[in-house]
């Protein structure tokens, strides 16, 4: 199979982001006679991959923004995994009629569709949540699927993940960007003033989500903030800890990015930086270093660049090395994948993985 796949495509132009958003809802319905006023491109890509596409995936980029290359790279594997999900990539700038029409002001936004409606936003490089939307609005979509070809996670399990996602969780209605009540929008800004670094789910988005978390915490309004897995209340709450001054104090203290590097970086005798993990590489190189690296029968640990832009460039800067992969053995840089080919090759390589060098 070429490595162009046919739900994943590029919108250059306002015409042609339409026209993708129309044939798209409209695929779920039998060709017939006015099959021809698709486009040819359009018409030869639906007989061959017999893709039923409803639910659009629309990302909104900039070239020149880093995270948006690594969610073109989850937008990439999410299409190899949803075949009856659209995904489209749109440069923001390029495109400007689309992105004034929907209000796009960063970058990476993403956009889902269905039928030809918005139904959703995500904003900003999050793709644990980028993943979950798709799982959810993409798994009823297209009359190829099943209701048991997904597999109905316990919620219970679904919502101590969301909630220990990150140090700092915030619950609320619409997203940062765009609070959509006005309780939401009082404890971001609140959140903002006192520069707390927190991850944010929308419970507008997930039905599910909104009830089950009022039992799950015993807590029935919204926004609802948690701080280590643990609840910590609501507006109200927040408003009182500004006030007796505790705010700071209550939220976990943010670590330098020189510490939490020095941190990962020695949190294992052998710590190998790629994109991906061990049982699914990103890339050829990731993939060539790990076939090396389990070769030489070293215990080594990894970590995936793909999902921290923070650490992808932070350790660029730290070790003076502009690539990926990179290889530590017990906190020093070792090098890339030409380095390791290197050390194997002289049969040093077992030798440098255990320290002995």
């Amino acid at each position: 199979m070429s490595d162009k796949m046919a739900n994943l495509t590029e919108a250059t132009s306002l015409q042609q982001f339409e026209e993708l958003l129309k044939n798209n809802s409209n695929l779920h319905q039998q060709p017939s006679q006015d099959a021809s006023t698709l486009s040819v491109w359009f018409f030869i890509e639906f007989w061959e991959s017999l893709f039923i596409w409803s639910l659009t995936v629309v990302h909104f980029h900039a070239p020149w923004a880093p995270q948006c290359s690594q969610m073109n790279d989850v937008m990439a594997e999410l299409a190899k995994e949803h075949k009856h999900t659209m995904f489209v990539k749109l440069e923001a700038e390029a495109v400007p009629e689309v992105s004034e029409k929907y209000e796009i002001t960063s970058v990476p936004t993403f956009l889902l569709f269905k039928g030809g409606e918005k139904i959703d936003r995500l904003d900003g490089a999050h793709a644990p949540e980028l993943t979950n939307k798709v799982q959810r609005l993409g798994s009823g979509g297209g009359g190829a699927a099943r209701a048991g070809d997904v597999r109905k996670e316990d919620l219970n399990e679904r919502l101590k993940r969301l909630i220990n996602a990150a140090p700092c969780m915030l619950f609320m209605k619409g997203s940062p960007q765009e609070p959509r009540c006005g309780f939401s929008r009082q404890i971001v800004q609140i959140l903002k003033d006192h520069n707390v670094q927190y991850s944010s789910f929308d419970i507008l988005s997930d039905e599910e989500v909104r009830q089950g978390l009022k039992t799950y915490s015993n807590w029935p309004t919204y926004p609802q903030v948690y701080v280590s897995g643990e609840l910590l209340g609501g507006l109200d709450i927040i408003k009182e800890l500004v006030e007796s001054g505790e705010l700071e104090n209550t939220f976990p203290k943010t670590v330098s990015l020189e510490n939490r590097l020095k941190s990962l970086i020695n949190k294992s005798p052998v710590m190998l930086f790629m994109k991906g993990n061990k049982e699914a590489a990103k890339c050829g190189f990731s993939r060539q270093i790990l076939e090396i690296m389990n070769s030489a029968g070293v215990e080594y640990e990894t970590f995936d660049i793909l999902g921290d832009e923070e650490v992808r460039q932070g350790l660029k800067t730290y070790s003076n090395w502009p690539t990926f992969p990179q290889l530590y053995v017990k906190g020093e840089l070792i090098g890339g994948l030409d380095i390791v080919k290197e050390l194997k090759e002289n049969g040093e390589l077992a030798s440098v993985l255990k320290g002995e060098n």
